[in-house]
Order: structure tokens, then sequence, then C-alpha cells
């Protein structure tokens, strides 16, 4: 069943509308309804705030507010993690950001709850907020790490003796937005209060963070907090920890005795979730007249929460991708009143990605060289930073099969060179590479007398397709066939697991799962081999094969069945582990990533400057698929969000008040079906065995890795224009574009 194109298992429900949401639970029977009130200054403090006209008000319940909050726990710096901390609301007056929660109303209704919120009176003292990025860019600190734990500043060789010798010499300044997530479900949660527990039903992609996040907060035992989420639509990173409108939600319905319901607003989305930071990444590239680098550096300033720090490992992403002897990265934040930077789909690697392959194709440029042989020349042997091998590295046959496949030599030489009436016609190209993580995962399998096979973890789906890629790897674990075996996820009284994210989920979950059912087919062949009734018994299990739902041994065969219903007839189960990466060798022993090479075509309007995608294509590896299926799916929306970092996606900030001003999707531009024609992913077949052993990699984010750059190299292949502060707009390229002959 693994490597098989399975569709989703859980397709019918969610194309039924039966697949249950976190605001759609209805379990505690009719829920009171909750409405957020944000703050509408950037920095300052509540001088006063006056609710008893919105108390006065039809169906409100309560209205809170930092004078009459529950006592809340602090947030733990020494929590290595911060989706496991404290998330404490409405603590005090102080303004920290424009959109922070001042108040919650509580209605028998939503409309009654967000018609109230209008009535609630606050009066603001408002301090001098540091809203500006470009004003506040030089005034920095050194985080102690970055995202990920990884070192904030890497330094190999000596770079500037290495730069200063170079014969040519690439040095840039390369800008990126803020960007938002913004899944189809927005954050959302219903609390319900049951005795001296509380029940959280809460769009939340990690559950053990979730339910220790909650606990912390309202100071409870956190097995006294049961977290339900079965179903997330889409997260993207905003949903690896818990926001405003849970804990809210859950000090609520505690206050009340009563189920509270909260659901933000798209525009509550922008100003109280987080996003990705902007950033200023200054590149430079030393090479020989033959283009092989000789140093290579990437330093990145971005912004960051000056109570919740939050540094992007932006820079990492070029420690392990071309070889050259000088090296140095680096990484600075600059504090800004604005909300906490959070991790957004490819943290790190996908804004850092779209600065380092810009530059490489600007060398290319430079030399006159093939931007695909210039990467193959600069393809190192083991990792230039860590010194340690690769466990699986085929970027290079990405880039080969990716160009055969684009049929790159067509690719014009000279940029601005080729024209289709209107249009300018462009192609570009990158690489991609992104690194792969293990955490702690645990997964239980049982088989019932019925010889059906339930798989149970806290594991959740965000649309990716966990359910399906597990009852793949529990019905070849177990010789099952796919209706036989029942997936449940999402609930923190099942087996603990990192949740999904950061591309780690799928293994994760998949490599237990396959542990519990190698222990299972154990504990079911001692069964059966020592039961006089079976008629394996006394037989040698070392040859039995587990298929069509029984075990075979030579010529002799048993049912699952009944091997259960005779030995364990209230069923048998199993659990499987994996540990946590800092605690397996191969992760310290290897340098462990997935690899792509990204092609795309464009056509830049001569009169106008649009730009339009015209064809798109990725190669990946990242070892063993699960499923070709759903692995196609995640590369080709990584690389339509490449398209949209590169063309559209920009956050832009109020410098007076810290509000995004374009809050929506009237305003936040991203990409719809018209922006995008033919886009392909191919994976070339693999098998990492130091990954885990299962031989498979994530998939969910090196789609977007360099996704982004390949457009923006082909804008420039297109129009002879280099843009390095994205997104391209037309504004950016139009002044610049060549008077063509009509």
């Amino acid at each position: 069943m693994i490597g098989h194109a399975v569709h989703r298992v859980d397709g019918p429900l969610k194309a039924t509308g039966r697949a249950t949401y976190a605001y759609e639970h209805w379990e505690t029977g009719q829920p009171l309804y909750g409405f957020i009130v944000g703050a509408t200054i950037g920095k300052g403090r509540i001088s006063r705030i006056d609710t008893e006209e919105a108390e006065r008000a039809p169906g409100v319940q309560w209205v809170m507010t930092y004078l009459n909050a529950p006592e809340q726990g602090p947030r733990d710096e020494s929590i290595p993690f911060e989706y496991w901390r404290a998330q404490p609301e409405m603590t005090d007056a102080d303004v920290h950001y424009f959109g922070q929660p001042v108040a919650l109303v509580v209605a028998t209704t939503f409309e009654q709850a967000r018609a109230a919120a209008d009535l609630v009176d606050v009066t603001y003292s408002t301090g001098r907020g540091r809203f500006d990025f470009g004003e506040f860019e030089d005034d920095v600190y050194i985080p102690k790490v970055v995202n990920a734990g990884l070192p904030t500043d890497t330094a190999v060789g000596d770079f500037d003796t290495g730069y200063a010798g170079a014969e040519i010499q690439i040095d840039q300044q390369y800008t990126t937005p803020y960007e938002f997530s913004l899944p189809i479900e927005p954050n959302s949660c219903m609390a319900a209060p049951d005795g001296e527990d509380l029940v959280v039903y809460v769009s939340s992609q990690i559950v053990d963070a979730a339910q220790a996040s909650v606990a912390a907060t309202l100071r409870m035992d956190p097995a006294r907090v049961h977290v339900v989420t079965p179903f997330v639509g889409g997260g993207f990173g905003s949903k690896l920890g818990i926001h405003s409108e849970t804990i809210l939600a859950a000090m609520a319905a505690r206050e009340l005795g009563r189920a509270v319901k909260i659901a933000m607003t798209r525009q509550q989305v922008f100003q109280l979730v987080g996003m990705r930071p902007t950033s200023s990444q200054r590149v430079r590239l030393g090479a020989e007249r033959d283009g092989r680098l000789t140093a290579i550096a990437h330093d990145v300033t971005m912004h960051t929460n000056p109570d919740i720090e939050y540094a992007e490992q932006t820079a990492a992403t070029t420690r392990s991708l071309y070889a050259a002897p000088h090296r140095l990265t680096s990484h600075r934040l600059a504090a800004l009143d604005l909300p906490r930077g959070t991790d957004v789909r490819a943290p790190g690697e996908a804004p850092g990605m779209l600065a380092v392959e810009s530059a490489m194709d600007e060398l290319a440029h430079t030399l006159g060289m093939d931007p695909v042989e210039l990467r193959i020349r600069n393809e190192p042997t083991v990792d230039p930073e860590r010194d340690v091998p690769y466990s699986d590295r085929h970027l290079v046959e990405c880039m080969r099969e990716g160009a055969r496949r684009f049929g790159w030599e067509n690719r014009p030489d000279a940029p601005a060179s080729r024209r289709e009436g209107r249009w300018l016609i462009g192609y570009g190209m990158s690489a991609a590479i992104r690194g792969h993580f293990q955490g702690p995962t645990s997964v239980r399998v049982r088989v019932g007398a019925d010889g059906k096979a339930v798989v149970l973890t806290d594991m959740t789906d965000i649309g990716t397709g966990t359910y399906t890629i597990l009852t793949q790897v529990a019905a070849e674990g177990l010789g099952l066939p796919l209706e036989r075996v029942r997936v449940e996820l999402g609930r923190s009284d099942f087996p603990t697991s990192w949740g999904s994210g950061g591309s780690w989920g799928a293994t994760n979950s998949c490599s237990a799962a396959d542990r519990a059912c190698a222990a299972l087919r154990t504990k079911l062949l001692e069964a059966a081999c020592g039961d006089e009734r079976s008629p394996l018994h006394g037989l040698d299990a070392a040859g039995a094969e587990f298929q069509a739902g029984g075990v075979r041994i030579g010529g002799a065969s048993d049912e699952l069945s009944d091997i259960v219903a005779r030995s364990h007839p209230e069923g048998l189960e199993a659990e499987g582990q994996i540990r946590f990466m800092g605690d397996e060798p191969n992760y310290t022993e290897y340098s462990i990533n997935t690899y792509g090479a990204h092609f795309a075509e464009v056509g830049v309007d001569a009169d106008t400057a649009e730009i339009r995608l015209r064809r798109m294509l990725g190669v990946f590896s990242v070892g063993r698929v699960f499923n070709p299926m759903t692995t196609r799916s995640q590369l080709i929306g990584g690389m339509i969000w490449g398209v949209g970092a590169a063309l559209e996606e920009e956050a832009v900030v109020d410098p007076r008040s810290g509000a995004f001003v374009n809050r929506d999707f009237a305003g936040y531009l991203v990409p719809v079906h018209a922006d995008i024609p033919g886009v392909d992913a191919v994976v070339l077949d693999g098998y990492d065995d130091k990954a885990n052993p299962l031989g498979a990699k994530g998939v969910g984010e090196v789609g977007i890795c360099g996704a982004g750059a390949s457009v923006v190299n082909a804008v420039f292949n297109a129009t002879g224009i280099r843009v390095r502060d994205f997104p391209i707009t037309i504004e950016k390229i139009l002044p610049g574009l060549p008077l063509l002959e009509t």
C-alpha cells in the first residue's frame, strides 16, 4: 500500500460536509458566542474602558477586560519551544500592538456579541510606537539562537579575504515583506467546561502544545484539559500554537460555566495570529571566472516583537546549499511594536532562498554562464559548514531532469530578446533545499476480534492527507485491505506526537505507526504459533507473511480475526515510538535534507508590465513517497506559494498606527486559479535510510523553497530588469521596460 496513489480516505466526509471543524462542534448543546474587541492604537495604555452599555445590550452574558479577567500563568521562557508556553491575554492596561485584545464580549448569539462589541468604549494614552522597519533597520540586536535552535551566526574560513580575492563579486540587498499563512479556516475554538475539566475544540496543528499552553495559562492540571481537533482547515504554521481566541474562550467558559465559541474574523487573523517577518538580506558571492564560488555570505535583518522574540532562520538555508571555502551567515533583529513573528510555511528557507537564488542568477548572468551549470559546478561533496556527509543528496539529478523535461535548452540567451506579440518571454530556474526534522511521536495500533485495525495518535490532519497515509502504512504493516483500517486523530487522550508542521508530521507519525505494526505482528504471531487451536501452532514464525487479512506460514494460514478472537477477544494492541532527532545519531552524523529544482516561464506585457506565469515545473528528491497523489498536491501547493511570494503577497503597515492596511483578501493578494496555468511536480525515486526506517522525508515545504526565485529570475530573463524588492509588481518594472517596435 505504501507508495500507491490512494484517494483520500476522508475525502467523502469533506465533500459532503460531515468533517467537523473546531467551530462546528455541537456536543455541548447551545453554546455562547464571544467576539474580540481589538485595540485601535499600536502602542500605549488603556486610560479608561467603559463596558456598561455593552453589558446592557441584548443577549450579553459577560464582558471581560483586563480589569476582571481571571488570573493567568506567565509565559515561561525556560520551556524550549514557544508553542508549549502559557499565552496570557488581557493581563494589564498596556497595548503592545494594533488589534491586541482589550475586551471580550460574550452573548447568546454571534450577532449579539459582535454588535455589543462596538459598544465597548475605550480611551487610550498613546505612546510613540516603532512601526516602520526601514526607520529602525539599523537599530538591531543579536539573538542567542534562531528558530529551531540553530546558531545565530556561522563562519567558516576567512570570508573577507576570500571575497576580496575573488575575480567576480556580487554584493546585493534583497527585501521581503510581511507575509501571512491565511488558511481557509480562520483560527477558532469552542471551550466547554465539564466539571473540573475543560474540553477545548480548537483548530490546532499540535495537540500536545495546545493542551500544555491552555493548562499553563489557566493554571490547570494538563490532564484536565482535553483537546479535540479531528480536522484542521489548513495551518501553514499559523496553528502550531494557540492564539487569543482559544485562551479567551477557555477563560469565559470556566467563568460562565457554559460552552463558549470564538472565531476570528479574517481581518482579526491578520492582526492576532502573527506573520512571517519582513527582512532585509545582504548576499555576497565571490567566484572565479569558471563560476566556482570562493566565498559566500548571507546576512539577514528582520523584525521581531519586543515581548515575544522570533528569529526566522532565514540565512540557515545557505549553510548547506553550495560549496565555498569561505563562508559567513548572520541574523539580526529589529524590535518593532507589531504582532509577533511566527512560522509561516517553510520558515527561513522560503524568504532566504528567494534572495540567495536571485543572487546566484545574478552571478550566472555576470559570468555569461548557464544558471543550471553554475549550480552544478558548486555542488558540495560534504556539508560545507558541518563537515559531515549528506545522507542522500540528489540535487544535481533534480536540476538535470528538470532542465530536460522543461526544455531549458530553449531558454533565451540574452534578457529581453524573445517576444511573442506584446509579450516578452523569459525562463528562470532555482535550486531548492530544506532540512528534515524528527520529533518524539507515539502511535497505537489495535486489532479487534473483527479483524479490523484502529490507528490512534494525537497527530493532526491539516488537509495534507494524514488520515490516508496512516491508513496505507497500517494496511501494509498488517496485511489488511484499506477498508479494514480506521485512523483516529487529533485528541489529547491519544498517544502524543509533534503534530503537523515543519514537514515532519507524515514521517514522524508513519514511522511510529510502522513500528507499532511491527510490534503487533510479533504479538499476533506469538499468539497464533503458541495456540494449539491455530493452524499455525508450532510453526517457525520467521517465514510468516501478513496478507489479505491473515497470516501465512508455508502452506498454513490463519485469519487475524480468528487469532484475536481466540487469544485476545478484547483486542490486541501495540504502540510504536520514535525519538527526538537530537537523540538519533544519524541527525548528528549526516546532513539530512530534501532537495528540488524549479523551472518557470513567464510572459511580461511590453506595454503594461503585466506579469503572467505561463508554466512551471518542479523536480524533487524527498526519499520514499507514501502516496504520490497527496505528495504531488503538497508540492504543487508549495510552488504556488512561491509564485505568490514572487509576484503578489505583501502586507503593508500604516506607519502611524502599526495596523496592516490591507488586512483582507481584497487588499492582500494571493494567487487564484487565473494566475496559475500549467504547474507540474515530479518526484525522483528515492529512499533515505538515514532519515528513518521508512526512508521517507517531508514534502510539505520543499515545494515553496526556491520556487519564487525561479519566477523572479524568469522576469529578469524576459525584461532585463532586476528587481530585488519583493514582490515584483508592475510599478517596479514598468519604467525600465525596453521600447520595442510594434
